[in-house]
C-alpha cells in the first residue's frame, strides 16, 4: 500500500480557539511532507492528533491503513515522534532511556540497535549519561535516536535539528535522508528552519490560523511568489502578501490584514 497517511477534513477546538480547520492531505510512502506556520498555526496540534494524543473533534485519519479512531496501537508500532521539547526521564541514562522504549516498541536485537543509532546519530560517549546531564543539543540527538528505535515507517518530526549546531544539523538530516531513501518511511516535518525545509521535503503544507493557505514543493511556492527562497514565502504568508493573500481576499465575505 503506498498511502502512509490519510487526513480528511480534520478539525480541532480548544474552547473558543479554532486550533486546525478542516485539514486535508495524503502523504505516500518514501515522502517528506512540510507543515510550515507561524506560533499557533496549527502543527503541533495536527501532529498530536496523527499520533492519536488529541482526538479531532471531527474528520478521519488514517496511518498504514489503520483507522486511528479505531485502530490506532496498530499503527503506534510502527510508527515514532521525536521533539527536543519533549525531555527523556532525566534520571536514566540516554542507554537505558533507548532500552525502555526499545523493550516498549517489542523491537529485537535491541542492544545491537542502540549500538548502531549510536554510532549513526554521535551518542557513543553519552549512552551511559543521564539524560538530565545532556546539553541542549546532546538531547536532540537521543530524541532522534529515540524516535528510530523501533526502525519507524512513520516518522513525525518536530523541529528535530532544533539546538544543533550547522554541522551536526546538516549531518542529522544527510542521516534521515538516507533513512528515508532506505526504508521508504513516510516523514512529516515541522519546523521554523526553511532552509531544511527547502532541502528535505518534497510537499510542503502552509499553515496559517489552523488552515491551509497554500501548499505545493518548496519550487512551485518560491516559483509561485516570485522569491529567492521559501523563508521570504513564509514571511509573505506571514505577513498576508502575495499569492495566498489574494486567493484569501477573494473569498466571500473575508477580510484579510496587510502588512
Amino acid at each position: 500500500m503506498d498511502v502512509a497517511i490519510r487526513a480528511e477534513g480534520l478539525t480541532k477546538r480548544f474552547g473558543d480557539v479554532l486550533a486546525v480547520a478542516d485539514l486535508s492531505f495524503t502523504l505516500h510512502r518514501g515522502e517528506t511532507l512540510g507543515l510550515l506556520g507561524g506560533n499557533g498555526a496549527g502543527k503541533t496540534t495536527t501532529i498530536a492528533m496523527l499520533l492519536g494524543l488529541l482526538i479531532p473533534d471531527a474528520g478521519l485519519i488514517e496511518v498504514l491503513g489503520h483507522d486511528m479512531a479505531t485502530d490506532r496501537f496498530a499503527a503506534l508500532a510502527r510508527m515514532n515522534f521525536s521533539s527536543p521539547y519533549v525531555s527523556l526521564p532525566h534520571r536514566l541514562t540516554v542507554r537505558e532511556n533507548l532500552r525502555v522504549y526499545g523493550h516498549l516498541y517489542g523491537v529485537a536485537g535491541l542492544e545491537a540497535r542502540i549500538d548502531r543509532l549510536a554510532a549513526e546519530l554521535d551518542l557513543e560517549g553519552l549512552l551511559d549519561r543521564p539524560g538530565g546531564e545532556l546539553s541542549a543539543g546532546q538531547k536532540t540527538r537521543a530524541a532522534l535516536a529515540k524516535a528510530l528505535i523501533n526502525a519507524p515507517e512513520v516518522l513525525l518530526l518536530d523541529e528535530p535539528t532544533a539546538s544543533l549546531d550547522p554541522d551536526t544539523a546538516d549531518r542529522m538530516r544527510t542521516w534521515l535522508e538516507r533513512y528515508r531513501i532506505e526504508t521508504g518511511a513516510a516523514i512529516v516535518l515541522a519546523s521554523h528552519n526553511m532552509a531544511e525545509v527547502e532541502r528535505m521535503c518534497d510537499r510542503v503544507l502552509m499553515l496559517k490560523r489552523g488552515r491551509v493557505v497554500d501548499q505545493g514543493t518548496p519550487a512551485e511556492l518560491i516559483a509561485r511568489y516570485g522569491r529567492e527562497d521559501l523563508e521570504e514565502v513564509f514571511l509573505d504568508i506571514a505577513r498576508g502578501r502575495g499569492f495566498a493573500a489574494e486567493t484569501e481576499a477573494a473569498k466571500p465575505g473575508a477580510r484579510l490584514r496587510t502588512e
